[in-house]
């Protein structure tokens, strides 16, 4: 067991080493631009994924927004079940995201679509309806990349195909996100 553990700890660690720095920080000033435009911020998974997102949008629109002199405006699309089940079966549950997007996003604004596969088919979808109506789209993919990773405008893939260490390594991305804007709120200016 301990021989098991100490290897997935090293396997792990891998996978956080995958983690891009540089762009990490360019969707960070992706971010920071976005709240400067007071335009809005919308994320959305499946599964591991789908909690990552609401994570995220929770730290991002609570905990970073404390910080700052006006406040993030974000949405998990995972979020509001009601809706979400009201989609997917009027038409389908490759809807659930892009029929959220249709009723808020405008031009400008900003999807982050979290996702081990890269081919999860309401994110794909999601992106593709994003990139047609001029929103700006982050993949945050394992090692296949997927369709995300062609559609996205900023990509970061995780160098692993294992989805624990994937998911771990994207909310450690995502918490890098907002932590830049906790602890260093005087980035905003």
């Amino acid at each position: 067991m301990k021989q098991w553990i100490e290897s997935y700890v090293q396997s792990q660690k891998a996978a956080l080493d995958s983690i891009p720095a540089d762009a990490v920080a360019r969707i960070a000033d992706r971010l920071r631009a976005v709240w400067r435009e007071d335009r809005q911020i919308f994320v959305a998974g499946n599964g591991g994924s789908a909690a990552n997102a609401s994570h995220f949008s929770t730290d991002l629109g609570k905990g970073a927004s404390d910080k700052l002199s006006k406040r993030f405006r974000c949405l998990s699309l995972t979020d509001n079940v009601s809706w979400m089940t009201a989609l997917g079966n009027d038409y389908s549950y490759a809807d659930v995201f892009v029929g959220q997007l249709q009723n808020y996003a405008r031009p400008g604004d900003l999807f982050i679509g979290v996702s081990v596969s890269g081919n999860s088919p309401n994110v794909v979808k999601a992106m593709e309806w994003c990139k047609a109506h001029g929103v700006e789209t982050v993949a945050l993919v394992g090692a296949k990349r997927g369709r995300m990773a062609e559609l996205g405008d900023h990509v970061i893939a995780i160098d692993s195909a294992h989805y624990g260490r994937v998911e771990d390594a994207q909310m450690g991305i995502l918490h890098m996100l907002c932590y830049v804007f906790m602890e260093n709120p005087a980035l905003t200016l």
